[in-house]
């Protein structure tokens, strides 16, 4: 199976061009480093929890809308290299290509898929 990477940002409702566009740059920059597939979501029905919900976790405020994107990798050897050269890539320099949202209260990880159906 294949490797993902999952993400959850808090990003400025009013930034929603500038989330598009910056996501258009680095998942090219991921499809080129070898991802197979990059989904960017923006929330559209995200409800708030009794305890704990999306909005808690990345700290969203009221003027902010809950992201959740992932990357499709073909295995966790593609990731580790493509991420690296990401971290490399001068397209992903901050300066250059700044983010639209707190990258402090990103939340990221990495995981193994356990289980795919497909219709």
């Amino acid at each position: 199976m294949s490797y993902v990477d999952g993400f959850i940002a808090a990003v400025p409702t009013a930034n929603k061009e500038k989330f598009l566009a910056h996501a258009r740059t680095g998942d090219a920059v991921f499809i080129e480093f070898g991802a197979l597939r990059v989904v960017e979501c923006w929330g559209d029905d995200v409800s708030h929890g009794q305890l704990t919900d999306f909005f808690r976790a990345v700290q969203a405020k009221d003027d902010e809308t809950v992201v959740f994107s992932w990357i499709e990798w073909p295995d966790k050897a593609t990731r580790d290299a493509g991420m690296q050269k990401m971290m490399d890539d001068p397209r992903m320099d901050p300066a250059r290509n700044p983010m639209p949202f707190d990258g402090k209260r990103l939340i990221y990880g990495g995981f193994v898929p356990l289980l795919e159906l497909t219709k």
